[in-house]
């Protein structure tokens, strides 16, 4: 699974934002996955995350009942949702 890279453009991250609103996306707790599953599927799906904000991702969801895992433009939240959905896990994009 590929990463979106955005190209830049000299732009500064005020005109970013405005040109490519942020999304949040969501994990959502579930009672059908291990834990296991959950980290590594973030990991393969995200791959800027550390073994350890996968870990600190999958337990703020199990206790909380959802997590934030990323913030992007909303093309990569997507993308990203995508693959986690792909895996079994249940994923959703909001703005941030």
């Amino acid at each position: 699974m590929t990463t979106p890279v955005l190209p830049r453009h000299g732009l500064d991250e005020e005109t970013l934002k405005r040109l490519l609103p942020p999304y949040r996306v969501v994990l959502h707790n579930d009672d059908h996955n291990s834990m296991d599953h959950v980290v590594r599927s973030l990991l393969r799906c995200v791959p800027s995350l550390t073994i350890e904000e996968a870990a600190q991702i999958m337990i703020t969801a199990h206790e909380n009942g959802q997590a934030t895992v990323i913030e992007c433009p909303k093309e990569a939240a997507e993308h990203y949702r995508d693959g986690l959905e792909s895996c079994g896990l249940t994923a959703t994009i909001e703005p941030a």
